[in-house]
């Protein structure tokens, strides 16, 4: 699997001991950055790795920052993408098997590398379950459609 990384400076530490561990689970991973801990505008770096994922070019991407809130929050208004923020084992599993997220996002001050290498497994590992699940992703590509054509969203019927 190919996997396009980033991080702002509240992420680094965390990506840089993600990228060991990932590294011994055979993926390939691309970093695009940041590269210190020197205070970056977290949008950049998510934005970077959100294009790289919808476009195809990666399969998916990890994105970390202090809470991993502001990268889900940046990436996911770019059209395609799926973006999760995921902190516990559970919701690893869930959000691939029912949302199927191609984006996982995590907070360097939330998660230790242990829990945020357990986390990653779990998502890289779990496979989207489709039926009932790709009907309601359905609606969302539909939302992301009409908002792409300029069209007034209103409610979707149920």
């Amino acid at each position: 699997m190919r996997i396009a990384i980033g991080s702002d400076h509240g992420g680094y530490v965390l990506k840089q001991e993600l990228l060991t561990r990932l590294q011994d689970l055979g993926h390939e991973w691309k970093d695009f950055g940041c590269y210190s801990e020197e205070s970056v505008d977290y949008p950049d770096y998510a934005i970077e790795v959100a294009h790289r994922v919808a476009s195809g070019e990666f399969d998916r991407g990890i994105l970390l920052c202090g809470t991993g809130i502001g990268m889900c929050i940046t990436a996911n208004k770019v059209p395609g993408i799926r973006a999760a923020t995921v902190h516990d084992l559970f919701s690893a599993e869930a959000t691939r098997a029912h949302n199927d997220s191609n984006i996982l996002t995590m907070g360097g001050r939330v998660v230790d590398p242990d829990q945020a290498e357990k986390i990653a497994r779990i998502w890289l590992t779990t496979p989207f379950e489709g039926g009932r699940h790709a009907r309601r992703l359905g609606k969302i590509e539909a939302l992301e459609h009409e908002i792409e054509n300029g069209a007034q969203v209103g409610k979707t019927s149920r």
